[in-house]
This record gives structure tokens, sequence and C-alpha cells, in this order.
């Protein structure tokens, strides 16, 4: 008999902890999968996160380091520029990259460091009980905005996308989500040309992946894909935000002023 499909071998066989219609597995099989088409699972090196993540470093099949809570695009810049010629991504969840490390996240792109993220956005602190993420919408529920997130008292959420797009040396980023099969095809896309803009030596990728949390949304899987749909694309709008492929070359200045 043919075989017409398989298991990646960018994942292992251990079976993962992640709660019901997390979107955690999913990404990390695209993930899987794009580094088995590319050829380059055995020189890919993985930063895992803290948080629901945790144990990321079991499930990809290649080498991994557990980074500190928000230190993973220092570690890979860190990785990175002693040894260039492997492929290495950061795997972080929204507290992990947007809150605790903002900083990180923003002067490595900044940089340009060549360093590939993969932003996993909830909008919800998933393992420590689903408190307010930087993520979290404008009236949305959480163990400490029980009240739903006001933006007088707990301030806006940040569209990671959006802000690193205004960086110069952020090349390549691209927001997707994981509702359905047309947007996971499509997630899969977003997720190899990040790795190839590594690859290439074009300079700082990230892809941010809308994904439920069932679990700390307290809601039904599908109730949770609903509200993913309704709610956090609408404000969370899908689409590349920066493409280095679409780049308009830039002009030299003009000159001012009197020559001498």
């Amino acid at each position: 008999m043919e075989k017409v499909f398989e298991r990646t071998r960018g994942l292992t066989e251990v079976r993962m902890r992640y709660c019901p219609g997390c979107g955690h597995g999913i990404a990390h099989r695209l993930v899987g999968e794009v580094i088995e088409e590319l050829g380059v699972r055995e020189k890919t090196i993985c930063v895992g996160p803290v948080g629901c993540s945790v144990f990321a470093d079991e499930y990809f099949n290649c080498d991994a380091i557990q980074g500190a809570h928000g230190r993973g695009p220092a570690i890979a810049t860190g990785i990175k520029r002693t040894h260039p010629d492997l492929v290495v991504f950061s795997y972080q969840g929204d507290g992990d990259l947007a809150s605790i490390g903002m900083a990180e996240t923003i002067h490595s792109a900044s940089r340009g460091e060549n360093i590939t993220i993969i932003f996993i956005n909830n909008g919800i602190y998933g393992m420590t009980g689903g408190q307010m993420a930087p993520t979290t919408l404008l009236g949305m529920w959480s163990t400490t905005s029980p009240a739903g997130r006001k933006a007088e008292v707990e301030g806006y959420p940040f569209h990671m996308c959006e802000l690193l797009s205004s960086l110069e040396g952020a090349t390549y980023l691209e927001r997707v989500a994981m509702n359905k099969a047309a947007n996971i095809i499509k997630a899969r896309k977003a997720v190899k040309k990040a790795f190839q803009t590594q690859i290439e030596k074009k300079g700082f990728s990230m892809v941010e992946l809308l994904s439920p949390c069932p679990t700390d949304w307290a809601m039904p899987p599908l109730e949770a894909l609903k509200f993913l749909e309704e709610k956090m694309i609408p404000y969370y709008p899908l689409g590349v935000y920066k493409d280095w492929e679409e780049k308009v070359e830039e002009k030299e200045p003009e000159k001012v002023g009197v020559e001498k």
C-alpha cells in the first residue's frame, strides 16, 4: 500500500501534555514539518520557553536549550552569532515575548538579528492560572481582570507585528491563526517563509500565531475556536506586516545645502 502521509521526523514520539483544544500542538507540528522539509533539522536549535510549552524541547526533534523567562531572543542571538551556520528559533508565548521579554524582542528586531521567533498569542497567561497578558483583549476576563480588561486601568493590548514593523531591522513579520484548516495551511507557509528568511541570511523574522486556550478562557474547545474567529482575529488582523521580498528599494537621500 502506498504511504501518503506520515508523522514528521521534526517531532519526537513523546506524548504532548497540552490541554484539549490547545494550539501549541498544531504550532509544534508546523515547525517540525518545516524544518524537516527544508532539510535543516539536524542543524536547528530551539530556544525553549517558560510557560505551557516549557516541555517543547521534548517534542521538537532537534537540539534545544531552555531559556529563562523572556530571554529567548537574547539567547538565540548569542547562539546565532557564535554559530552563524545553524538555524536558531525561539518559541515563545505572549507573556514571555511581550511582557518580561519585551526589551529582548524589540532590541533583537532592531538590530536585525538573523533569528526566527515563533510567537504564540492566546491572549492569556496559560500555565500560571489565566492571568491577564499583554495581548489580553479589552473587556476580556482573566483571573487578574475579573471585570474584564479596561484601557483606563490596565492599558491597551500590544499589537506585536505592527509594533515591530516600524523597526528597520525587522525583515519578515506575519500574523496567522490556528482556528481552521485554511488558516493553518497559511500558517505553515508563514512558518516556512520565516525559516527561509533566516537561511537566506535576510535578518529578523517572526510569525505570530493566534491560538485558542480553552482551559484559561473557560470555554469548550469549539467555543474557543469561535471566540478566536469572532473576537481575536478582528482585533489582531491577519496578514503580512513586513516582507523583505516586497521591500521598496531605498534611494540615496538628496544632498541638502551648498556644495563647496
